[in-house]
């Protein structure tokens, strides 16, 4: 298991890059076992099949990231204690984080439910795909109280510089998913169905690994006093966490108007798009990692009061993040059409169509990474700075950006106009998070 780690002292850049390497790697095991659940699908059912798992993506998104963003909530202010030295604050947001989790897994597991059918008819979903989307989602809810859990569990060990110990719980997650994903959708012939209940199956993993790894840090311990509601912790957290969980939640909304958007251009569109952008969540994970680490480093020192280490960490994660986006985006500008190939397995002819699509889109998002990567930098380094009002607001930014392209372009462009709106969308939040990021770090220096 990891330990805690202190970032207020040292190298910068070298403890962001320590700490986003395993970050880094469990992503990459994560998106793996998505991309062998999209590839099983693919290859054992056909293109139909991996349209109606591909098409659940944003679906899949707008819930998770709700949750995703509460946790992060608890992230931010555990890490903020935990640079200042507060372990009695520490131990109250634990407690909290318990009550407000469990609140929120109930809302939100009542909504999706009863909402799904009425949303997938609403995004023009075609009929070749509704009942496999639909019951493949029912089960990614149902494991709403794991995807918490996960995400809680880990956001403490990340807060504390912990970022081995969910890597290693993604590493026996992924493991178990893969297994039984080809168990379930093969010899077990659950069709669609057991790719989702493998991936929840993998999640009971994840979350037991982390679980035992945070029942040892004793500073992570709340006490009944801790577990009693507080409204003034619980206002906190929700101050952190539900701006977050809304800019997800809008960005989400964004993504499913664009989904109906593609939808309506038919189904070999569709299957094309949806299929690259399965590859599209292996392509952003090195900036999400990078971000998680920039967050996490700018919470222990903003907690400190060192601003001057919070201005050198970002200088160098952004420069780091170019450099990134454009390796991986060659990359796969080269490997597009080998690896969508992977994935696509039909009748000759319907194959190439579908794949001609998927090989389009992949370009586009190739040459819009570093703006993307730069996106992830900014709003990890305000939310780390416990602004996170502007990343919500961001996400606006990004829903009209992605919306409005999605909706007139393509009367321009067609097909390519689709392509665009993604990486409209990352401009214009870059853009407004980098314009509030040095606007908050002039406000703090001023002050000190």
């Amino acid at each position: 298991m990891g330990g805690t780690r202190d970032m207020t002292a040292g190298s910068p850049v070298r403890l962001i890059l320590r700490f986003a390497l395993p970050t880094l790697a469990g992503s990459m095991l994560q998106q793996l076992y998505n991309l062998v659940d999209s590839l099983i699908v693919g290859r054992l059912l056909g293109v139909t099949a991996l349209a109606a798992v591909s098409a659940s993506g944003w679906l899949d998104w707008a819930v998770l990231s709700v949750l995703m963003g509460i946790a992060q909530g608890f992230s931010i202010d555990a890490a903020q204690a935990f640079g200042a030295g507060d372990t009695a604050r520490l131990r109250r947001t634990a407690g909290q984080s318990l009550l407000i989790s469990a609140a929120v897994v109930l809302l939100l597991e009542t909504v999706s439910q009863l909402l799904l059918s009425p949303v997938l008819r609403w995004m023009n979903t075609p009929s070749e795909t509704f009942r496999l989307t639909e019951s493949y989602l029912r089960i990614i809810y149902y494991g709403l109280p794991v995807v918490m859990a996960v995400n809680a569990l880990n956001g403490f060990l990340y807060a504390l510089g912990d970022s081995r110990t969910p890597l290693l719980a993604l590493a026996c997650a992924s493991f178990v998913n893969i297994g039984l994903d080809w168990v379930f959708v093969g010899p077990c012939g659950l069709g669609t169905d057991g790719g989702a209940l493998a991936t929840v199956c993998a999640q009971v993993v994840s979350a037991v690994i982390s679980f035992l790894a945070v029942r040892r840090l004793v500073i992570l311990h709340p006490s009944r006093e801790d577990l009693r509601p507080d409204r003034d912790t619980g206002l906190r957290l929700f101050r952190l966490g539900l701006p977050i969980a809304l800019q997800n939640l809008i960005i989400s909304v964004g993504g499913l108007i664009l989904q109906s958007v593609v939808n309506g251009f038919g189904f070999i569109f569709m299957a094309g798009y949806n299929a690259a952008s399965r590859l599209q969540g292996m392509v952003e994970m090195a900036g999400s990692s990078l971000g998680n680490a920039v967050g996490t480093f700018t919470g222990q020192n903003f907690g400190a009061g060192r601003t001057d280490r919070v201005r050198k960490g970002l200088r160098s994660s952004a420069q780091v993040g170019i450099s990134l986006a454009v390796f991986i985006g060659s990359a796969v500008a080269l490997l597009a059409r080998p690896l969508l190939s992977l994935f696509i397995q039909d009748e000759p002819q319907l194959a190439e169509q579908v794949l001609s699509f998927g090989v389009e889109f992949l370009y586009f998002m190739a040459a819009g990474l570093p703006m993307l990567y730069l996106l992830f930098v900014y709003r990890s380094t305000l939310q780390g700075l416990g602004n996170t009002f502007i990343p919500m607001i961001s996400g606006f930014v990004e829903l009209a950006m992605r919306v409005g392209s999605a909706l007139l372009l393509p009367r321009l462009l067609g097909v390519y106009g689709i392509y665009t709106a993604e990486i409209a969308a990352w401009i214009g939040a870059a853009v407004l998070l980098i314009i509030f990021c040095y606007r908050d770090l002039a406000r703090i220096s001023a002050r000190t």
